[in-house]
């Protein structure tokens, strides 16, 4: 007997969470006859955590956006629950603080609009009204953003029914804060964010702007069982509704004919059929070394990777410190900290490795999920989101030096804040790079955001060339180089788009 079947209706490449999305979308309109390959022994790619020497530790969630307490859910929350899956969401305790040394900016933020409106203007006085207005915009274009996800509207109905979301489109996150007249440090205090995108704030599209402000402040969320809960109760739920799910099998190649994919080749030679392919895997491995026969790849594929550019990778100190977050001179749960607030400065600073990062990001497991770190121990992650032109050219060699120059680097920058050296206490280290990711996941050269969201390309500009840049029938993608892009939460987003496309194809080809 065949370990796999002749013929699958859709063979999904990588076991992740948009992955599992698109299998757990089609499943619910019936579709059951569904392949998952993925290449690792466990599921859910970055979406996991590891154990050393009894420790669990959360290897990459911060936070989920687009959650919402359980009697009022939001787009993510409600996917989990209508497909079944009982994540256990512990709410996390604030948005963030941002300290900036040299200045006096010190200051936590919460969730609820109104709330942020009031800390800020307690740092900032005059600028409640102003700072309220602009989150009610940021919300407004929220809901336009997930109103018009994969709906065709003539650029006059968008006009009517979405003004605020047509008004802004083509502008900075710069451009439009500079028409609130708020004063600078105002901005400094509502810029920290600006880290998860991957753009300064003055080409980061302020449509990608106001998804991000409006998510947070309306509250995110962690698993209590960390990322790899959701990850396992994922791929329980796609194996209780039929489909066949295989670790430790790598596919090589995506088979096309005449334009179309007709199954994928393993790494150990099995070759199995389909009628639709699902890539986890970039657009830039698959066109360039994944597609089989390559001529069938067009030459507008070739363009398109050359013409994008990648987002973000993460370079990660995580620690499990002895003794109370309070005794390390941990207060919060998310902090941000640095010596500026120019987004351009910091950029420019981030695209070298000879230089002490001037602007980090912290997270204290421990004020969010305190069940999940052992007693008496601080769970404690410091990370800078770098370009992945950064590390190009790193020789092998001085790898090793590198990676223990910028952790301790971090973690100085951190103890400036916190006060307090806690590196004579570490009982765990890791320090990840874009080396680390690339060598676990496969994302290409490391980056784990997708697609730079620039002022010439993002969602909105992407939705509406997405049939120009489908460039080989029965061939989906599926994750962080999708439309949405950056983090856990639109990976949910990118599944479903993909098993929205596939369901959308069936029915065209039913119909002839």
């Amino acid at each position: 007997m065949s370990f796999y079947k002749d013929h699958y209706d859709v063979i999904i490449i990588g076991g992740a969470l948009a992955g599992m999305t698109t299998a757990l979308a089609l499943q619910a309109q019936g579709i059951k006859d569904i392949l998952i390959l993925e290449k690792h022994n466990m599921p859910g790619g970055l979406a996991t955590d590891y154990v050393r020497n009894g420790h669990e530790i959360e290897a990459t969630l911060h936070e989920m956006m687009s959650i919402g307490p359980k009697e009022n859910r939001l787009k993510v929350g409600q996917f989990f629950d209508d497909m079944g899956i009982d994540i256990d969401w512990l709410p996390v305790p604030e948005c963030y603080r941002l300290a900036v040394r040299g200045t006096d900016i010190d200051i936590t933020l919460h969730d609820g609009y109104e709330r942020m409106a009031r800390e800020i203007d307690a740092a900032v006085p005059g600028t409640y009204d102003r700072v309220l207005e602009l989150m009610h915009l940021c919300r407004r274009v929220y809901d336009s953003v997930n109103a018009l996800a994969g709906v065709s509207m003539s650029k006059l109905e968008m006009l009517r029914k979405h003004p605020d979301f047509v008004k802004t489109l083509g502008y900075s996150a710069t451009e439009v804060l500079e028409t609130f007249h708020l004063p600078q440090k105002a901005v400094d205090i509502l810029t920290a964010y600006w880290i998860y995108v991957g753009n300064p704030m003055d080409t980061l599209p302020f449509t990608i702007y106001a998804f991000l402000m409006a998510g947070y402040f309306t509250g995110s969320y962690v698993c209590r069982g960390f990322s790899h809960e959701m990850s396992m109760k994922m791929q329980r739920k796609v194996e209780e509704n039929g489909a066949q799910y295989e670790l430790r099998q790598e596919v090589e190649k995506i088979l096309v004919k005449d334009g179309r994919a007709y199954g994928v080749r393993t790494r150990r030679g099995d070759e199995i059929h389909s009628d639709y392919v699902v890539s986890g895997a970039y657009p830039n491995k698959v066109y360039t070394q994944m597609i089989e026969p390559l001529s069938e790849v067009p030459e507008g594929a070739i363009k398109l990777i050359n013409g994008r550019r990648l987002s973000l990778c993460p370079v990660s100190v995580m620690l499990m410190i002895e003794g109370t977050p309070e005794e390390n001179g941990i207060q919060n749960y998310s902090t941000f900290s640095g010596t500026t607030m120019d987004t351009n400065k910091i950029w420019e600073n981030y695209s070298n490795i000879t230089e002490p990062y001037n602007f980090i990001t912290s997270i204290c497991l421990n004020y969010a999920n305190p069940e999940a770190v052992r007693p008496g121990y601080t769970q404690f992650s410091i990370t800078a989101l770098v370009p992945v032109t950064a590390f190009e050219g790193v020789k092998a060699e001085d790898y090793y030096d590198l990676k223990r120059r910028l952790a301790n680097e971090m973690m100085e920058e951190y103890i400036r804040v916190g006060g307090v050296d806690f590196r004579d206490r570490i009982a765990e280290i890791e320090i990840s790079t874009p080396y680390t990711i690339n060598h676990y996941v496969g994302a290409w050269k490391g980056s784990i955001y997708g697609y730079s969201h620039s002022m010439d390309d993002h969602v909105v500009a992407r939705l509406q060339m997405l049939e120009h840049d489908h460039f080989i029938d029965g061939l989906e993608f599926a994750g962080a180089h999708c439309l949405d892009g950056d983090g856990m939460g639109p990976q949910i987003t990118n599944g479903r788009s993909a098993a929205k496309s596939i369901l959308e194809d069936m029915r065209k080809r039913g119909a002839r």
